[in-house]
């Protein structure tokens, strides 16, 4: 229980959503569990921000003007980075573009979904690093 103890409190949680509340709840949230989280409202201002090099994951918003959380994740793996991914979407037609054989997506959650959810996510994300 230590070492996971561990874990949580150095793990760097990424949140990319265009919905300001949305980021707000979600790093209180992740706050709360021991984690350290990091915002921002799109993929392109986490592309350009030390974020890539820090995040142990990332939890991404699908729907997002500019630059979508599918086309964020095709330009991480680009660059190298295979931080384990969490879409979460409200729009859950979109999940056919989520495919098996994109490494390192855990899920794919419509939103609303329950923090506890989204927490065990986050933790099986968190197994695939260490």
């Amino acid at each position: 229980m230590i070492q996971q103890t561990e874990i949580r409190n150095r793990a760097v949680i990424a949140v990319v959503d265009d919905d300001e509340s949305l980021r707000t709840a979600l790093e209180g949230l992740l706050r709360a569990s021991g984690y350290q989280a990091r915002t921002y409202d799109g993929g392109r201002e986490f592309l350009d921000s030390d974020g890539p090099a820090q995040a142990h994951c990332l939890i991404s918003d699908i729907q997002m003007p500019g630059m979508c959380g599918v086309e964020l994740y095709e330009a991480l793996r680009a660059r190298g980075l295979h931080i384990p991914v969490i879409f979460i979407t409200a729009y859950p037609g979109e999940k056919p573009r989520i495919t098996s054989s994109m490494p390192g997506v855990i899920a794919c959650l419509p939103k609303p979904f329950a923090a506890e959810q989204l927490l065990d996510c986050v933790e099986a994300a968190l197994r695939q690093v260490h």
